[in-house]
């Protein structure tokens, strides 16, 4: 049995303009010109021709960046908003978490508005009754629920909001990143009801930028891109898509920076902050490759890196130095080293040469990360240094915090009962 069914959705939004500040509904419809009269440039269209449906009793994923149109099709799946086109059928009762407390009122107590969002749930008096000091009791207001509304901070409405919603009973439970705004203690309780809706076969509609927690709980994704669908199916292979589409954003970015960076015009511009040195031995180029050799700017962890240096010597030179330097965007240190220090000893060099930095597991942490090339004296008088002209990117789902990230495993003795993580 299917629960929800979207055909052919598109919703257009207009772009506020001065020019039609004075228009009117009336006047629009009079004329006839609501849309004729706009410029293309002042329609936005949030969705186009989405067609998808979902089966009762699953927890359907919906992940894309923002302004990919995600919550503004749940809103249309609510009927908060109306399509410009195309059509939603639902099956059952609805609740949505997706603007949690927009109705409850500011001047009235707590206890008010949990009677006044119940009914305009669709619950009764009678059943709000019985379901209030449940409501209550999961949101932890239980001494604040006879203040006004305006009193409380935004994680006690967000409490509140999210208790009333969840105890309509709904057949489908829409979900926009409302745990995003929730404190340590009150999402796990959160997620907790989410799966207890999971285990009585619930509808679920589930949008977040956790990607790891819609792998955890979701039966089938959706990946919306630029209000359109790019793909539909099993949680794993969609997520997967969707970060190889976001490092490969992230390469284009960084390789267009890169490009930008025009060795001659630009270092002429910044030599005396970014590049110094009598170029007596010459960094010519510099390039950050995988291992298999092939040109990128978007690493995970695991990967290695080989930092490549086309390198010149106008005369004979007896005494050099090739070093390299990681930072990361705050200028921490997370790597340095050169030739002296690893105990190489220069023989002689005239022309062009090359030189190769191969390092076999880059081991770090999401971010971005900066690249000092250099060569210099073994007394550290420099030939040609290059600060921080070349970036990297770390994309990861690892949350971990710092700079390295070592390989590493947990071990725990009988007693300690914890879960391990789903297999990413």
């Amino acid at each position: 049995m299917i629960a929800i069914k979207a055909e052919n959705l598109t919703k257009v939004f207009r772009k506020y303009s001065t020019r039609h500040r004075f228009l009117t509904f009336k006047s629009a419809l009079v004329k006839g010109s609501l849309f004729k009269d706009l410029k293309p440039d002042e329609l936005v269209t949030a969705l186009k021709d989405i067609n998808f449906e979902v089966e009762k009793g699953i927890t359907f994923g919906i992940i894309g960046e923002n302004g990919s149109g995600k919550s503004t099709l749940l809103k249309i799946i609510a009927g908060i908003t109306k399509p410009t086109s195309g059509r939603v059928i639902t099956n059952g009762r609805i609740s949505a978490l997706i603007e949690l407390g927009a109705g409850f009122h500011p001047e009235i107590t707590g206890r008010e508005n949990v009677y006044i969002n119940g009914i305009m749930l669709g619950l009764s008096k009678k059943e709000i009754s019985d379901k209030f000091d449940e409501i209550v009791k999961f949101a932890e207001l239980e001494d604040f629920i006879d203040a006004p509304v305006k009193t409380y901070s935004s994680g006690m409405y967000m409490r509140l909001g999210f208790a009333v919603a969840i105890n309509v009973n709904p057949d489908i439970l829409l979900v926009d990143e409302v745990l995003a705004v929730g404190d340590a203690s009150f999402v796990p309780k959160c997620l907790d009801k989410i799966n207890d809706f999971r285990r009585r076969k619930k509808t679920i509609v589930f949008v977040s930028h956790d990607l790891s927690t819609v792998e955890r709980i979701c039966d089938k994704v959706m990946w919306l891109k630029k209000g359109r669908i790019q793909m539909i199916g099993e949680p794993k292979r969609v997520v997967d898509a969707y970060l190889q589409d976001i490092a490969e954003k992230q390469e284009e970015s960084l390789e267009t920076r890169h490009k930008e960076l025009d060795l001659e015009k630009k270092w002429e511009e910044e030599k005396r902050e970014k590049r110094w040195g009598k170029r007596e031995i010459e960094i010519k180029s510099v390039k950050l490759k995988d291992l298999e050799g092939n040109e990128k700017f978007v690493f995970s962890p695991d990967e290695g890196m080989i930092i490549e240096m086309d390198v010149e010597a106008k005369s004979k030179m007896e005494d050099f130095v090739f070093g390299i330097g990681i930072f990361n965007s705050e200028g921490v240190c997370c790597f340095g080293t050169n030739t002296h220090l690893e105990d190489f000893t220069p023989v002689s060099f005239e022309g062009k040469g090359k030189v190769i930095f191969k390092i076999e597991k880059l081991n770090l942490i999401n971010g971005t990360y900066y690249l000092d090339v250099a060569t210099h004296k073994r007394d550290g008088y420099p030939y040609d240094y290059h600060k921080s002209l070349y970036s990297f990117a770390i994309a990861s789902r690892n949350k971990s915090i710092g700079i390295y990230c070592p390989p590493h495993s947990w071990q725990f003795s009988r007693k300690i009962k914890i879960k391990k993580p789903s297999k990413k």
